[in-house]
């Protein structure tokens, strides 16, 4: 199973081929997607059937730590007792496969009566990624209107059932991923993820002021990385500066939902694909991510 409208086979180098408009047969069994019609001016936005709220998780830059922020509020939420979906939006870089350990799972299913891709569930989470349908040794080398296609694929023609929160890892910056999804779908709102490094939080200034100009309201902020304690001595230090984030969340008025210290466990366990607020329920990391879902589903008036 593939992206139909986008893939025809893999050539030897691996990089996926596009199909052009020559009749050839698809081996796929997915339907050619049906994006949203186009109106002069803004796209409409459509709700994704069965799904309640959106929630588009984002950052500035890479390396910050959003995707291992979207997965541990998908468990936290879901030990709250809501039903949770998560979507991998980055298709050049999907990282939910690995994280929520469903990289070795086969392709997902295909519903014939509903005409729907079943997705993928692991810690009671419902995920779907672009890293589900191509090899991981593959590179996924598109341009800009196949990877709208592959995306819109993902969003519309997925079984999202019974979903009281969507959360949505958007890849880092401000580009047509981001902008595509926060102009077609009624996100309820974002969350920024950011260190207190500068380089980070210029980025992170940029995330916020997109999602205000296309009317996105932001949920709050998370300060990643903030603080190291040694697990020899016990000393404590800045390494990406101190409190960065949360002075710039009291200067645009918008929440501080989460700080988070760096912490090298939170890494080992993402790379065995066992969140940190599995494996260490105890922990600072889960309960603050706890902390952090009750406040937005309070947000979301849940």
């Amino acid at each position: 199973m593939f992206v139909r409208s986008i893939l025809l086979h893999e050539n030897p180098l691996g990089l996926p081929k596009v199909k052009l408009n020559n009749g050839l047969k698809m081996s796929s069994k997915l339907p050619p997607p049906q994006l949203p019609r186009m109106s002069r001016g803004l796209p409409k936005k459509e709700k994704i059937f069965g799904v309640k709220h959106i929630i588009a998780v984002a950052s500035g830059k890479g390396g910050v730590g959003k995707s291992t922020a979207s997965v541990n509020l998908a468990v936290s939420l879901v030990k709250l007792g809501k039903k949770i979906g998560l979507l991998d939006a980055d298709l050049f870089g999907p990282s939910i496969p690995k994280m929520m350990n469903l990289s070795k799972n086969n392709e997902p299913d295909w519903d014939e009566k509903k005409s729907l891709m079943i997705p993928l569930v692991n810690y009671g989470v419902k995920c779907m990624s672009i890293g589900f349908l191509v090899k991981e040794e593959n590179a996924v080398v598109w341009r800009g209107l196949m990877v709208m296609k592959a995306l819109e694929q993902l969003i519309r023609q997925v079984d999202w059932s019974d979903i009281d929160v969507l959360i949505i890892d958007l890849p880092p910056g401000t580009g047509d991923t981001q902008l595509t999804i926060s102009q077609t779908l009624p996100i309820s709102g974002a969350v920024i993820v950011s260190t207190p490094q500068d380089v980070a939080l210029s980025d992170a200034i940029k995330g916020v002021a997109m999602f205000k100009k296309v009317d996105v309201p932001i949920l709050g902020l998370i300060q990643n990385m903030s603080i190291f304690s040694c697990p020899n001595c016990g000393q404590k230090t800045h390494i990406f500066g101190k409190d960065g984030l949360k002075k710039f969340s009291e200067k645009i008025g918008v929440d501080l939902l989460c700080d988070l210290p760096l912490d090298r466990d939170v890494c080992i366990q993402s790379d065995f694909g066992v969140p940190i607020s599995i494996s260490n329920p105890e922990g600072v990391h889960a309960k603050a991510f706890l902390d952090f879902g009750k406040n937005v589903l309070k947000k979301l008036g849940i």
